[in-house]
């Protein structure tokens, strides 16, 4: 027989109003449509994650690319204006970084000390994460400063506050001796996400010059170009032949390889496990396929009266399957798109909700991303590509669940079926 029967028969019995059999089939396709939820939801999330925490690394931190000459640390003038005239790289900022002690009214702390450039923080891609909480990011004078907000917070600084910056020099003997030198407070920023700004201390890269020790800083070139998700390899070939052999050229890849692949390694952890429940929902097909074979065993007797092949009989339930995970897909992908992208406002309704109920107790605000390990808002990235594979694997694990008892409806023989009616 033709295909084109067995998929009407197949179709009829997931979407007829017969109460015998379609209604397993139903009950099947809504809990894989529940089970997707979650890991839609959860891959926007994770996406949205990743990508809104490597943007800002890469737009504020590493950049897209640095580099670095090993043999004369200082010599960057000459190297920044040769890149600056390459077309497709959007600049080229020196940056000078160590580790030194910030002395405030509330106390001191630890910081990240970096001296650079002042074009490289009107960049276009990092003005879009930078913002400023109080003050001005402008740094008219090397005796002016930008605290990270939580650095500001640890000694209490505010906007024309005097702190004091300890570094360490050292003496033409080799003598390291400590250094203090005072700032102004002109201006608290954040990026949007803690573990990167909570520590910055940022200055111009001449006041860096006489504030840092050459022996015990770095200096290197922040790069910038179009697309650093696509062009950055191509980038580093061009760039170092450019460059000549004492510098060497990294990626934000290269600079952030660990953190990435705790990211992704994260990300394929979290897609696993939903994966389970999503075969596990695939598993109630196979035992709605079960019922179905069981509540129509008349008509599979009719269809091999009528000449229906065993082959026949199964695809009829293959295809039953393939609709009911095909439904199932299309609903929850389409719910969990609905969930995903209105994430943000969600986690704020069920805080609100929370905060109510805590407030009548006198309890402490909840907050569910900690902004000291989560961005503030979650960027919505959706995958089409991987959620066109989801959709396709719930659909052939609904089908390869059904197998059996598929097959053993097509080896069932008619005369059988025939004898308990």
């Amino acid at each position: 027989m033709k295909p084109a029967p067995g998929l009407f028969v197949a179709f009829r019995y997931l979407f007829s109003r017969d109460p015998e059999g379609g209604r397993y089939l139903r009950g099947a396709a809504i809990g894989i449509a529940l089970s997707l939820i979650p890991i839609v939801v959860t891959l926007i999330v994770a996406d949205g994650m990743i990508r809104g925490v490597i943007d800002r690394y890469i737009e504020l931190g590493t950049s897209h690319l640095q580099a670095r000459n090993y043999i004369k640390n200082n010599d960057l003038e000459t190297a920044q204006a040769l890149l600056n005239s390459v077309e497709g790289l959007r600049g080229a900022y020196r940056e000078r970084q160590s580790m030194g002690v910030i002395v405030g009214n509330g106390g001191r702390t630890g910081a990240t000390i970096r001296a650079v450039d002042p074009g490289f923080w009107e960049d276009a891609g990092g003005r879009v994460y930078l913002t400023v909480i109080d003050g001005d990011m402008r740094l008219e004078t090397d005796r002016e400063i930008l605290l990270g907000r939580e650095l500001a917070a640890t000694i209490n600084a505010k906007i024309g506050d005097t702190v004091r910056i300890m570094t360490i020099r050292v003496t033409e003997d080799g003598r390291s001796i400590p250094r203090l030198t005072p700032f102004t407070v002109k201006g608290v920023i954040s990026s949007g996400y803690q573990e990167l700004d909570a520590l910055w201390c940022i200055m111009t890269y001449t006041a860096g010059e006489l504030a840092l020790s050459s022996e015990l800083s770095t200096a290197h070139l922040l790069i910038k170009i179009n697309d650093p998700y696509k062009d950055a390899d191509a980038y580093v070939v061009l760039l170092e032949r450019l460059l000549g052999r004492d510098f060497w050229v990294f990626t934000w890849k290269d600079l952030m390889s660990t953190q990435y692949s705790s990211y992704e390694s994260t990300r394929q952890m979290l897609l696993f496990i939903m994966a389970l429940i999503v075969m596990v929902a695939a598993v109630n097909v196979s035992s709605a396929t079960s019922m179905l074979v069981v509540e129509h065993q008349r008509d599979l007797a009719i269809f091999k009266a009528g000449g229906a092949s065993p082959t026949f009989t199964s695809r009829l339930f293959l295809w039953g399957a393939f609709f009911t995970g095909l439904v199932g897909s299309i609903i929850g992908i389409s719910l969990g798109l609905l969930v995903g992208v209105n994430i943000n406002g969600c986690i704020q309704g069920i805080e609100a909700v929370l905060n109510f109920f805590t407030g009548l107790f006198h309890g402490e605000a909840i907050k569910i991303l900690d902004p000291g390990f989560y961005l503030e808002v979650i960027p919505i990235i959706i995958d089409w590509g991987a959620l066109a594979l989801i959709g396709v694997f719930t659909i052939l694990s609904s089908m390869l669940a059904s197998w059996i008892p598929a097959y053993r409806a097509g080896r069932t023989k008619p005369i059988e079926i025939l004898r308990k009616y």
